[in-house]
């Protein structure tokens, strides 16, 4: 079962994002434990290892593309903007339970990245 769901480019795609999210609060993490308890500093921290991690093996087990610099930049560029939605996402649902805003967020944006990823990143 698990290796035909694998089969799948979205799957792989929500499954390495995932491990990503665990790689950005390990880091972060650490960070606050071993260097300073600055939260932006932290952030970026693990936001640069999720990036590296996540361009690196998006590209290759997903998208079976060659890593290049116009490539990290476009994964980049994309990544930046879904962090921009989600707040704005955020604030427009302001209404709703935060939970709720959570899943919807945690939800669409895989999704949206995963195609826009697909069509522009990696085309």
């Amino acid at each position: 079962m698990i290796e035909y769901l694998l089969q799948h480019k979205l799957v792989r795609y929500a499954f390495i994002g995932g491990f990503s999210t665990l790689i950005h609060i390990t880091g972060a993490s650490l960070y606050i434990y071993l260097v300073t308890p600055s939260l932006l500093q932290s952030n970026i921290v693990g936001f640069l290892l999720a990036y590296t991690f996540s361009y690196t093996i998006q590209s290759k087990f997903v998208f079976e593309s060659q890593l290049s610099q116009a490539k990290a930049i476009k994964y980049f560029i994309v990544q930046v903007i879904a962090l921009l939605i989600a707040i704005f996402l955020s604030d427009i649902l302001d209404s709703f339970n935060t939970y709720i805003k959570t899943i919807i967020v945690a939800l669409l944006l895989p999704l949206v990245t995963f195609f826009v990823h697909k069509f522009w990143t990696f085309r």
